[in-house]
């Protein structure tokens, strides 16, 4: 695990959504940022969800199959619930 101004990549992942919605905290802003610019796999990393984000932003409910609708709303609760 990379550790770059005292945030573990780790954390990283797990604020970069709040990073690109604007609704981190002052003082996480600043860290995330530092961060960013000195590790190249969170950057890649970011760079990789803003695409996921804008690619999905482009389906419609009607787009996804029913069952694999399920399929992913099933991990995501199961990601959410911490296992």
């Amino acid at each position: 695990m990379s550790v770059t101004d005292d945030i573990a990549c780790r954390e990283m992942v797990e604020l970069m959504s709040d990073y690109l919605e604007g609704a981190l905290a002052a003082a996480d802003l600043g860290r995330f940022e530092r961060h960013l610019a000195g590790c190249d796999g969170c950057g890649r990393a970011l760079d990789q969800l803003r695409e996921t984000v804008r690619l999905t932003g482009m389906l419609r409910v009607d787009d996804v199959p029913p069952q694999e609708r399920a399929a992913l709303l099933g991990l995501y609760r199961a990601w959410r619930a911490g296992g």
